[in-house]
This record gives C-alpha cells, sequence and structure tokens, in this order.
C-alpha cells in the first residue's frame, strides 16, 4: 500500500462531493427533508415513476404487522416496466446489455430485442403450463438468455427462483422442492475459469435424486445451448430454448397483476441448516430497486454504462443486474466469467472496452486485485470511470482507497452499501453529490428509511457505541415472509425486538461521533463469505455426511481477501482411522464440501482434532475455535466440560 493511502487513512480523511459532480447529480439534499416530512407520500412519489396498469390509492398497510402491504390495491406488470414501455417511449434501439462471453464472444442486445425474446420465451412458458403463481427454478450461466428467462417468468405473474450456477445437484434439487417448481430454466453449461462448467447435469441429478425429498413437481426442463458440452435427454420432459423461443410468437400483451403478486423467491442460509425461501412482491420491490439503483449509483440512463459484476443467483443481480438498471433504461455490462480468466486484467480490459462509467463490485474482488498489484489495471484506461460502488460485506479503509485512487483515478465517488437478500434493495449508502464519504463507513440511511443501531433492549446505543443494527420502520422492498414458513420469518426477523417492532437485521454496527453507521459482520452463525450468506450448520451437515467424520464445528475466520473464510474442526471417526490413512484427509474433506454445496462453501482450513471445545450442556464453544482460527489468544474456557481441550486444539492446529 502506498504511502500516500497510508497518510490519508491517519489523517481520516473525508471527501466532499466535487461541485462538478454535484451540480449534476441525481439525488439532492431534499430528498431527505421530503421523506422525513411525509414518508408514506415520499415513497408514493417513487413508485409513480413506474407504470401502473391500475394506479393504487392506499401506500401501505400495516394492520398486520410483520406482514406488510404496499401499494396493495395497484396493480402492474414488472417485465412491462422494465421493457415495453421504454420501447414505446423510443428507445427500442438502447442497448440494454452489453454481453461478453469469457471465452470473448460478445452480443449487444436493445431494449427492443430483449422484449422480443422476453415476449417469445413467456409464450413459451405458458404454452408448458406455466400461469400466475406457479414457481419456476432458473439455474444458468450470466448469459443475455437468463435475465430474459427472469423476465418472462415476471411476464407471466408467475414466481421466480434462480440459484446460483455454483451450487451442487443436492443443492439445487434441495431449493427446487422447497419451491415445488413447475419448470426449471437451465443451459447446457458455462465458461467458468477457462473451463465448461456443465450445468445441465446437474438439473438431471436433482431431479433423478427425489429419494429424500418429495416427489418432484418438475414437468419440463427449458435448456439454453451455450457450451455444447454433451448433456442427457429426457424426451417429453427436456426442450431446446433455441427450437422453441424463436418459433415462439412474438406477440404478448402484458397482463396487470397485484402490487402484492409474488415476483421471487431466493434462497439463503439459515442457522438451522434448512435454507430460507426469502419471498418478494413485485410493486413494492420495483420501486425501491428502481429508485436505490438511480439516486445511489447516480444513474444517467442516456449516458452511462453500468456494471454491476454480481451473479443473478444473488440479489444484488436481481435489484442491480436485472430489475434496477432495466426499469431505469440503462445500458450494462453482463460478464459470463471470472475477474481473473483468461487474464488476471480483464475486468479493467472490459471497463476500457465498454467504457463503464459505474462499477458496483465487492470488497472481496477489490482485495484480491490489490494482491495482484497496481500495476495490473494501470495497463487500462479507466478514465471512463465517474462512480464506484462496493456491495456484499463491510469494506475495510485501505481496499477503500486503493479502489477510489487506483481504480477512481483518485477523483470517482464511492458508495458503500448496506442492504440484504431480505432487505432487497440499498438501505444505508452515502448518496453521490450529496454525502461527504468517510472510507470504510456505509454512514446513512437513505431517504425513507429507518435504522438505529440498538442494545440487547432494543435502547438506542448512542454515537460512539456498538450494537446491532435494526430497521424501525417498515419499508417498500422489503421481504414479504419466508416460503411456506410465516412462523420462520416472524422467528427469524421479528421476535427478538417483537416489543418495539424492529425488524434484526443479525448484524452488528456501531455508530460514529458523527452518528454514521460502520458495519462489524454477522453476530449470529451465518458466514459472509465473499459477500456470499453461507450456514455454518448446513456445512456441518455436509461435513458430518462423509464416512471418516464423525463431527465437525465450522466458523467464520477473518479472511484479508474474502472477509470472512471458513475454517473447519473435524473429528475422525476411529473405525475410519482403523482402515485409513489421514494423510490427504483435510483436502479430501474440502472436497468434498465443495461437491455437496458448492464451491464457495469449501472450507479454507480444515483441522483433523481429537475433542472439540464443548459446555457441560454439550454446546460448542465457537467463539473460542473461531481465536485459533484467527490466531488469536483462547478466551475463557472456563465454561467448558474440559478445560484443557482448548490446549490440545490449538497444540494442533500450529
Amino acid at each position: 500500500m502506498s504511502s500516500q493511502i497510508d497518510h490519508l487513512l491517519t489523517e481520516n480523511r473525508r471527501f466532499a462531493p466535487s461541485p462538478e459532480f454535484a451540480a449534476d447529480a441525481v439525488a439532492t439534499a431534499d430528498l431527505y427533508a421530503q421523506a422525513d416530512a411525509d414518508r408514506e407520500g415520499f415513497w408514493a412519489e417513487q413508485a409513480r415513476a413506474l407504470h401502473w396498469h391500475t394506479p393504487f390509492s392506499q401506500v401501505l398497510d400495516w394492520s398486520n404487522p410483520p406482514f406488510a402491504q404496499w401499494f396493495a390495491d395497484g396493480e402492474l406488470n414488472v417485465a412491462y416496466n422494465c421493457l415495453d414501455r421504454h420501447v414505446e417511449a423510443g428507445n427500442g434501439d438502447r442497448v440494454a446489455l452489453l454481453w461478453e462471453g469469457e471465452p470473448g464472444d460478445e452480443r449487444r442486445v436493445t431494449y427492443a430485442e430483449l422484449t422480443d425474446e422476453v415476449k417469445r420465451a413467456a409464450n413459451v412458458l405458458r404454452g408448458l403450463g406455466v400461469e400466475a403463481g406457479d414457481r419456476v427454478a432458473i439455474y444458468m450461466p450470466m448469459i443475455p438468455e437468463a435475465i430474459a428467462a427472469m423476465l418472462a417468468v415476471a411476464r407471466l405473474g408467475a414466481v421466480h427462483s434462480v440459484i446460483f450456477g455454483g451450487f451442487s445437484a443436492d443443492s439445487l434439487r434441495t431449493r427446487i422442492d422447497d419451491a415445488g417448481a413447475k419448470v426449471v430454466i437451465t443451459a447446457d453449461g458455462g465458461y467458468r475459469k477457462g473451463r465448461v462448467s456443465p450445468l445441465k447435469p446437474a438439473v438431471d441429478q436433482a431431479l433423478a435424486d427425489r429419494g429424500a425429498g418429495p416427489q418432484g413437481t418438475v414437468e419440463h426442463v427449458l435448456v439454453v445451448r451455450r457450451t455444447e458440452n454433451e448433456v442427457g435427454w429426457t424426451e417429453g420432459r427436456d426442450i431446446w430454448w433455441h427450437d422453441a423461443v424463436p418459433a415462439a410468437s412474438g406477440e404478448h400483451e402484458a397482463q396487470a397483476f397485484p402490487a402484492e403478486n409474488p415476483l421471487f423467491i431466493l434462497y439463503t442460509s439459515g442457522t438451522t441448516g434448512k435454507p430460507k425461501g426469502i419471498l418478494h412482491t413485485s410493486g413494492g420491490y420495483l420501486t425501491q430497486a428502481t429508485f436505490t439503483n438511480k439516486v445511489v449509483h447516480d444513474l444517467h440512463p442516456e449516458t452511462d454504462v453500468f456494471w454491476c459484476t454480481a451473479d443473478i443467483g444473488w440479489i444484488t443481480g436481481h435489484s442491480y443486474v436485472t430489475y434496477g438498471p432495466l426499469s431505469n433504461g440503462a445500458t450494462q455490462v453482463l460478464y459470463e466469467g471470472t475477474p481473473e480468466t483468461p487474464h488476471p486484467g480483464r475486468w479493467w480490459e472490459l471497463v476500457e472496452k465498454y467504457g463503464v462509467t459505474v462499477l458496483y463490485t465487492a470488497p472481496t474482488a477489490i482485495r484480491s486485485f490489490m494482491k495482484l498489484g497496481r500495476q495490473i489495471p494501470q495497463q487500462f484506461d479507466l478514465s471512463s470511470i465517474r462512480l464506484l460502488g462496493s456491495v456484499g460485506e463491510p469494506i475495510n479503509p485501505e481496499a477503500w482507497m486503493w479502489y477510489r485512487e487506483i481504480i477512481g483515478a483518485d477523483a470517482a465517488p464511492i458508495v458503500d452499501t448496506w442492504w440484504q437478500t431480505e432487505t432487497g434493495s440499498i438501505m444505508v449508502s452515502a448518496l453521490p453529490g450529496v454525502t461527504e464519504t468517510k472510507p470504510g463507513s456505509a454512514q446513512v440511511p437513505l431517504p425513507g428509511i429507518g435504522v438505529d443501531v440498538v442494545d440487547d433492549q432494543g435502547e438506542h446505543v448512542g454515537n460512539g457505541n456498538g450494537g446491532l443494527l435494526v430497521l424501525t420502520q417498515p419499508w417498500p422492498s422489503m421481504l414479504r415472509g419466508i416460503w411456506g414458513d410465516p412462523e420462520r420469518f416472524v422467528e427469524t426477523y421479528w421476535e427478538k425486538f417483537q416489543n418495539k417492532g424492529y425488524y434484526f437485521a443479525g448484524d452488528g454496527a456501531r455508530l460514529d461521533e458523527d452518528g454514521d453507521v460502520w458495519f462489524l459482520g454477522r453476530v449470529d452463525d451465518v458466514m459472509n463469505v465473499s459477500g456470499h450468506r453461507l450456514s455454518t450448520t448446513e456445512i456441518e451437515s455436509a461435513l458430518v455426511g462423509n464416512e471418516a467424520v464423525a463431527e465437525a464445528a465450522v466458523v467464520g475466520a477473518s479472511d484479508e481477501t474474502t472477509g470472512q473464510a471458513v475454517v473447519a474442526f473435524v473429528i475422525v471417526k476411529q473405525s475410519y482411522l482403523s482402515a485409513h490413512e489421514p494423510e490427504g484427509l483435510a483436502d479430501a474433506l474440502r472436497k468434498w464440501v465443495g461437491e455437496q454445496i458448492g464451491p464457495i462453501a469449501r472450507p479454507r482450513d480444515i483441522y483433523i482434532v481429537g475433542e472439540l471445545p464443548k459446555t457441560r450442556s454439550g454446546k460448542i464453544m465457537r467463539r473460542l475455535l473461531r481465536d485459533v482460527a484467527e490466531g488469536r489468544e483462547v478466551g475463557d474456557t472456563t465454561t467448558l466440560a474440559d478445560t484443557a481441550v482448548m490446549s490440545v486444539i490449538s497444540a494442533q492446529v500450529k
């Protein structure tokens, strides 16, 4: 890190918006005053920026908390708002997607072309029996057809469940079964790290392996040909996209659906080990995704080239790849591959090639680029960048400053955003052109959003103190529940501060002397690895599923690159040890977890130990294991049934 960055950090520098940026910024300081004066009126004004087939008369129904309804008597079509209205406004020739495949193939897809593809895909799905309320699973690489698939489902008033293409067949099956999906849309494969990553075989395995779950509801599998890898085929069930979609009618009138019509289910890890199906509906979600994309990313659709690097399998890809940018009529980059393939400067090559003006990515990626060195991005012309964004986890001040200095030419403002799968849209962030920014702080709730940091009793902690982050008021893009489990919804998010009516985000935070928010990460047993939430329980279950493992404990340890890394402590069965050599077992178990859950969950370290630290009641003391994993002095062991255990574990780890 340069001495310049060191100097800036020690000075606790702040960065005021330049007069030039502020003069042309979308956001203005009076947004806060408007929202404070009439919060519901403020959100009604943002909602009216959308096209409503039937205008709403009621903004918020909070008569049955925590089950909110926003704009409930209004009707709209989400896909129409993202596509048709732009074409009808004369912007059909504007490029919607600047798509680049990992091997270097490319496509420029206009709004008119994307609208046509979505109409045809909607007709295909309707022909397959998909109706409003039906669930469709999407398991695809980052290709234009993935966006088209999401919008085609939304156009029909059906519910999509996008599943990250890196998840295993077992994880896929669990999510398909829980949602009761009627159709799966997938591809033969995608390109990842220079190789074909097969997808259709995982779908076939997931649909064949029904033993552990209910009988399958999937009637058809619609398959995009991308990599031409060999795939199995079930006649009558499987359909090629390239056969069906181009042959379908290009005429499809967008039907109006109630604002509270379900739009998507997105599965996220939970502390029980069973993934939670987070449910979002249409009108409120699209209102806040559109508004936040516009003001936080300072989006000027006529001139900007926006690039959110997230995969559509995560909430960031839903809100700021598919729905926000397309609802705003923006032009955006869509890239299939990984940042380092085919060379470590690939992202910066794409910034130069497409003239990216707004870049929104994760701290993990930024820290990876820092490790590789500034000489790589400095080989490319990044002068088009005028705004940078960070998402997925807290960004450390060093990475923030490197991002600004090296990628933003020491001039581009940075918006460090906090939000969750559950919140649907950005909740806490600087507003470019308005906020004086601080390296490492997400800073302030957006206009119309109520945030506080409280103690365990729900009382405000005051400036200079830390505590638990809560949301104090309902917001338009809030989750409407956990799919099929309303009790778990209440228990997980609302029970802790039920007397206050607060939503508990599960994150720790502190308020600085100015009252700005600094996020501290998760306070439960869910880890945040590269911005992806992973359950310790889910990974422990996978480890114990291996024939060698008797017991396992998993913790998230601080990691310079990924924010948190998975570290596992494993007790091996004696019966296994008597028949096998333990050498190489840790590597085999890392691979096993990757196969069971997905590569993102693969532990960084696995330690084979003889015991785990447990209380007298049998509870594993994970905080002590976290001390070991992070190389700290082990904390208080007095509550352990055997206080000598940690000394033995520490010796085994060294």
